[in-house]
């Protein structure tokens, strides 16, 4: 197996076969990351397939100050929030300070769910609020670096957020209910 300095060096002068193994490589993991942030699995796909086409068109830029893993994580998530941004799911939202709810104290037991069921519910979260989970509770940025990401307000970040996790525990709760209930 070629080390990833051989890898990037074969990309960079065109070489299909570093770009296939480069792929190869990476693609499960990025694919699982994308699926994060699309609502089914051809748009996953789409968003899979523009961010390998960004990495090799820029990978002269790639200089190892980072992992190569994180090079190309930071590809598919600016890519899938470009494909988002088309559409601008947070216009016309609330900003976190006139929500009138509170989120619940109570946090429910994950136990018994799969990650391709977790996965699911969280597609099935209304995309602003589904980018913003994302970006927040699973890719670790903040609330002004999210409003920086998408171009809204930290309050709105700070609003999709909270109402994502209030969905969100609603959906879990529904997914055990219904499972209890079959057996």
């Amino acid at each position: 197996m070629l080390d990833e300095r051989s890898l990037v060096d074969g990309c960079k002068k065109k070489d299909r076969a570093a770009q296939r193994k480069l792929y190869e490589l990476f693609a499960g993991k990025l694919f699982a990351v994308s699926q994060r942030y699309t609502k089914n699995r051809d748009d996953a796909e789409d968003v899979l397939q523009d961010s390998f086409v960004k990495a090799f068109q820029h990978i002269d830029s790639f200089r190892f100050e980072c992992p190569l893993e994180a090079w190309l994580k930071r590809i598919v998530i600016n890519t899938a929030l470009k494909h988002i941004r088309k559409n601008k799911p947070w216009q016309n939202q609330t900003d976190v300070e006139e929500v009138a709810y509170a989120l619940p104290q109570a946090e429910d037991s994950l136990a018994g769910l799969h990650y391709q069921q977790l996965l699911r519910l969280v597609q099935e979260l209304p995309t602003g609020c589904q980018t913003v989970f994302n970006l927040y509770a699973i890719e670790g940025y903040t609330h002004p670096e999210i409003a920086d990401l998408l171009d809204i307000s930290e309050g709105t970040s700070k609003s999709q957020y909270s109402r994502a996790r209030v969905l969100l525990q609603q959906k879990i709760q529904n997914e055990l209910r219904f499972r209890n209930e079959s057996v």
